[in-house]
C-alpha cells in the first residue's frame, strides 16, 4: 500500500526485543514506505542511538529487558536533545493501569497489536500531524492575545501539551501542577482558556472545573479537559460540572483543533 509521502524521508528507531515482532513491524514499515528504520532491543540502546543522532520518530514496545517504554519516553522528555522526538507505543497491553503512565509521559499515540499496515500508517501520520506546525487556528483567531492556563501534575505531560498548543499558534502559558494551585493563580490572573488534566492530587479536574464555574470570578472561561480517564461516570460528572470539551490523551490534532476552535468562537461570541 502507499503510505504518507513524508515517510520516505523519516528516520525511525524501532525498540523491540522480540526478533519475531521486530520482523513483523519492519515488514509493515516497508509496506507503507518507512524504510529508514534502525532496530534496538533495550532502553539503554535506544537512548545511546538517539543521543548519537536524534531520529524523527520512535516506535517502541512497552516491556523491554532493562525497563519499559514509559521509562524510555520519560528519559527522552527529560533530555533536551530528545524532548521533542515523537514517541509511538506499539503494544498488545490493554490494562489501563499499565498504559496510564505512558499516556502521562508524553507519548504521541498508542497502537495496539496486532495491527495492519494501514493502521500503522494512520498512527504515524497522526503523530506527525500532532507535532507538526499548523496554522488552522492562527488563521482564524488572534492567538497572540490568548492566555492559556495549563494544569497537569505531570511536568512531561504539560511540556508535551504545551508544545502541541504552540504548534497551533498559541504563545502565552501559565502552568499549575494541580487544581488547587490553578485556583490560586486564577484569583489574580486573568486567562482566556484553561487546559486541564482529570487525575491530579490536591484538587482533581472535576473539583477544579466545579471551582471555576461556581467560585471563580472567571466563571465563563472555556475549559478543555485532556485526559486518559475512561470511567463514563467520572467523565459524566465532569461534563455536569461545566467542562467545555473533553479530549483523550494522547489526542488527535483534528479533534483538538475542532474543540479549541469551537470554544474560542463561543468565548468571542459571549464577550
Amino acid at each position: 500500500m502507499a503510505g504518507d509521502s513524508r515517510f520516505q524521508t523519516l528516520r525511525a528507531v524501532l525498540v523491540e526485543p522480540s526478533a519475531v515482532q521486530a520482523k513483523i513491524i519492519r515488514a509493515e514499515c516497508d509496506e507503507i514506505g518507512l524504510r529508514q528504520v534502525e532496530q534496538v532491543a533495550t532502553v539503554a540502546e535506544a537512548l545511546d542511538t538517539m543521543l548519537r543522532r536524534a531520529p524523527d520518530l520512535i516506535l517502541s514496545a512497552l516491556y523491554l529487558p532493562d525497563g519499559t517504554g514509559t521509562e524510555l519516553v520519560e528519559a527522552m522528555r527529560a533530555e533536551g536533545r530528545l524532548a521533542e522526538v515523537p514517541f509511538l507505543l506499539i503494544s498488545s497491553e490493554t490494562r489501563p493501569q499499565a498504559l496510564e503512565p505512558v499516556r502521562q509521559s508524553g507519548a504521541c499515540g498508542i497502537l495496539p497489536k496486532p495491527f495492519t499496515a494501514a493502521q500503522l500508517s494512520r498512527a504515524i501520520s497522526r503523530t506527525l500531524d500532532l507535532l507538526g506546525t499548523s496554522h488552522v487556528l492562527e488563521n482564524e483567531f488572534d492567538l497572540d492575545s490568548i492566555r492559556v492556563l495549563l494544569v497537569d501534575d505531570s511536568p512531561n505531560a504539560r511540556r508535551f501539551i504545551r508544545r502541541v498548543l504552540e504548534n497551533l499558534g498559541l504563545r502565552h502559558f501559565i502552568e499549575a501542577s494541580n487544581g488547587r494551585e490553578a485556583a490560586t493563580l486564577l484569583a489574580d490572573t486573568m486567562v482566556d482558556l484553561i487546559v486541564t488534566d482529570y487525575n491530579m492530587p490536591e484538587m482533581d479536574g472535576r473539583e477544579f472545573v466545579e471551582y471555576v464555574r461556581t467560585r471563580s470570578w472567571q466563571q465563563e472561561v472555556p475549559i478543555l479537559m485532556v485526559t486518559s480517564e475512561s470511567s463514563e461516570s467520572r467523565l459524566a460528572a465532569v461534563q455536569e460540572a461545566g467542562v467545555s470539551g473533553i479530549c483523550d490523551k494522547p489526542f488527535e490534532t483534528a479533534l483538538l483543533q475542532q474543540l479549541l476552535a469551537g470554544m474560542l468562537r463561543q468565548s468571542e461570541g459571549s464577550q
